[in-house]
C-alpha cells in the first residue's frame, strides 16, 4: 500500500515537471521568435543566430535573458551603429522580457501546467524575497508541482 501511494505520488509530481517542461519550450520557441522579428527589423547582423541563442538561453530563468541580450548588444557596439541603435536593442530587450513575464509565462503556466496566472506572477516574487537566490529559479516547478497535488486533491 505505501508502495502506490508513493508510486502515485511521484507520478502527479512527474507529471507536473513534464508540463512545466512543455511550458518553458513554448515560452522559449515564443521567445525566440520575438527576439528574430525584432532584431530582423532593426536590421542586426546575424539576428537569426542571436535569437537561437535568445530562445536556448530562456530555459536559464531570469539570467538567460539577460545573457540573450549580449550578443546583439555586442554586435550593435562593435559594428559601427550608432547608440541609437543600441538604444533599440535595448527597448527590444524590454519589450520582450514585458511580454514573456507578463504574459507569456503566466498564461503558458496556466494552460499547460494548470497554474493560476495570479500564482505565475507573484510566485517568483514571494520565494524570491523568502529564499532570494533560489527562490526565483525555483519558483515556476514547485508551483507546478504544488497546484498538481492541488488540483489533485480537488478532483
Amino acid at each position: 500500500m505505501p508502495y502506490e501511494k508513493a508510486q502515485k505520488t511521484l507520478q502527479t509530481a512527474g507529471t507536473a515537471l513534464l508540463n512545466w517542461w512543455r511550458a518553458i519550450t513554448l515560452d522559449a520557441l515564443c521567445v525566440g521568435l520575438l527576439w528574430l522579428i525584432g532584431l530582423l527589423a532593426l536590421h542586426i547582423p546575424l539576428a537569426p543566430l542571436w535569437a537561437l541563442l535568445g530562445g536556448l538561453l530562456q530555459f536559464i530563468p531570469n539570467f538567460g535573458a539577460v545573457l540573450a541580450l549580449l550578443g546583439p548588444v555586442f554586435t550593435v557596439l562593435f559594428s559601427g551603429h550608432d547608440m541609437y541603435r543600441l538604444g533599440l536593442v535595448l527597448g527590444l530587450y524590454a519589450l520582450i522580457m514585458m511580454i514573456d513575464g507578463f504574459l507569456l509565462q503566466p498564461l503558458l503556466l496556466k494552460r499547460t501546467a494548470r497554474v493560476p496566472f495570479w500564482a505565475a506572477l507573484l510566485g517568483p516574487i514571494v520565494l524570491g524575497i523568502l529564499i532570494p537566490f533560489w527562490g526565483i529559479l525555483l519558483a515556476p516547478p514547485l508551483l507546478a508541482i504544488f497546484f498538481a497535488f492541488r488540483n489533485k486533491s480537488e478532483t
